[in-house]
């Protein structure tokens, strides 16, 4: 018995394998290769990924002695495409989330519904991020595209391109700006009234229900068995919570990339005005009868990368960035560093913001600079730490954390010091991937439910870092008197610099 996951990623696509207990038999990798068009957006071949998903399923199945029970896609959520619903020809290219094609499209979508009502139906706060403004962008260039077509998230090509079905899930449809999370449908007057066809989106199911099998026309050239269930795992830091133990309340995931998402789970209930002020977003959790919540910061690991890029030429390595920042005095630089680079995320986003180092003397040396940019990004985590207690009421101690910033052992203590939470690094490397063929049996039922699942599969610790108790309390006035009191001032200048353009 073995599960298979697939993960459609920013950079990179995975297909991995693993028994019924959750451990890891094979991954295969190939890039998300992305290009842009002639007016400066960001887009992926749909041709090009599915050969890489291809590539990748081969890979696995070429030595594979497992039978393969099930497969489960997850994706990075906000990326999609046109698809024709008659011949399933493909009428676009794959929009990826961070596209901002649709901005200029926010106006036309604010005007149709208060920010609080349609906030209160989604989850979401309005942003070119979204599915329904990147449609309207492309309704505005060639409305021709719209006749007959339906969307897909990345996952749902992916699915239909194995199945032959069209169909989404709940978390990734969520994401879309046109469902309801409170209803689990697809807002057909909220649809209509931006003059889109009422059919633009496939049906939506819950998280890991099977939407089709296998085809034999695809089978036999990836060597899989015609007839395997499929199923869209849905949202991939979704999945990759569930798959580190993030499936109770109180237990927060920590996804650590170029951006930086923090997200938990609760029980659905009517969202209102807390959870709108929180500046976070919520959505349908891959879990039956839970939401999630979610908050990002887009220049974490990419605030690393660009001072790694002016500290050195070329690029400072890994190696020697740890040997500077092991160097400094242990506890907080004194330097406050605003890591917004592509703006800001949770608890107050805003995409014109910009970043900033405040406190800068002719002393600092390389090495402090470089912590000072651990200790922004920690800084900015803390913000959306405690407006998430705020919202669901509940007490966060403990951050689970995967992806390339784990293995920066400096960042990781910084981070437990400003957030005074304990940081648990699980054993499992690929959680998208785990979590994705998790969810697939779940709703295909080779598990009998979330808690035989869970009872199968668990979550060891490669490591456990707890708060340094002096450093903490040192970095708290920090940010209480420092961090967050200027923050105000630097928000307000560019808001103003904002209406001169």
């Amino acid at each position: 018995m073995a599960l298979l996951g697939i993960d459609i990623g920013t950079t990179h696509t995975k297909v991995g394998l693993f028994n019924n207990e959750g451990t890891e038999i094979q991954i295969a990798v190939r890039p998300t290769e992305s290009f842009i068009d002639q007016e400066g957006h960001p887009f992926i071949s749909p041709d090009q990924l599915w050969t890489q998903v291809r590539a990748c399923i081969k890979e696995i199945t070429t030595d594979c002695k497992e039978k393969i029970d099930v497969i489960g896609i997850a994706s990075m959520a906000e990326t999609g495409l046109l698809v024709d619903r008659g011949s399933g020809q493909t009428k676009t290219a794959i929009i990826p989330w961070y596209s901002r094609c649709g901005e200029s499209e926010l106006h036309k979508i604010a005007a149709m519904d208060t920010p609080l009502s349609r906030f209160q139906k989604t989850g979401l706060h309005n942003s070119y991020k979204y599915g329904l403004a990147k449609i309207l962008w492309l309704q505005r260039k060639q409305p021709e595209l719209l006749k007959n077509a339906v969307w897909l998230s990345a996952a749902d090509f992916i699915a239909y391109k194995l199945s032959g079905n069209m169909a989404t899930d709940y978390s990734l449809a969520a994401r879309t700006f046109t469902f309801r999370i409170d209803t689990k449908t697809f807002d057909d007057l909220w649809i209509k009234s931006f003059g889109l066809p009422k059919d633009l989106f496939p049906p939506a199911y819950p998280s890991g229900t099977k939407i089709g099998e296998v085809s034999l026309e695809v089978s036999q050239p990836l060597g899989l068995l015609e007839g395997i269930p499929v199923a869209i795992a849905g949202h991939d830091h979704v999945c990759a919570a569930l798959a580190v133990g993030v499936h109770q309340p109180g237990r927060v995931f920590d996804s650590m990339g170029t951006a930086e998402t923090l997200s938990g789970t609760f029980s659905e209930k009517p969202l209102g005005q807390s959870e709108f002020h929180s500046g976070l977003s919520y959505g349908c959790n891959v879990i039956k009868g839970q939401y999630f919540w979610m908050g990002g910061l887009p220049s974490s690991g990419g605030s690393v990368e660009w001072m790694r890029a002016q500290l050195a030429e070329p690029k400072m390595s890994y190696e020697y960035m740890q040997q500077l920042v092991s160097a400094t005095k242990q506890g907080p630089t004194g330097i406050l560093y605003y890591p917004y680079l592509s703006g800001s995320g949770a608890p107050q986003p805003d995409h014109h913001t910009k970043g900033a180092f405040v406190g800068l003397s002719s002393t600092h040396s390389r090495g402090e600079l470089l912590k000072a940019v651990l200790e922004g990004t920690a800084y900015e985590i803390e913000s959306i730490r405690r407006v998430a207690e705020e919202s669901t009421g509940l007490s966060i101690k403990q951050l689970i954390a995967v992806g390339g910033g784990t293995r920066n052992a400096s960042w990781l203590q910084i981070k437990a010091d400003i957030t005074q939470c304990e940081l648990v690094i699980p054993q499992v490397t690929e959680a998208t991937l785990l979590g994705a063929a998790i969810v697939a049996a779940i709703g295909c039922e080779i598990y009998q439910d979330l808690e035989a699942a869970m009872s199968k599969v668990h979550m060891i610790p490669r490591n456990i870092i707890t708060p340094n108790q002096e450093h903490s309390m040192a970095y708290k006035v920090l940010y209480e008197e420092g961090y967050k009191f200027l923050q105000t001032s630097l928000r307000m200048f560019y808001n103003k610099q904002k209406s001169f353009h």
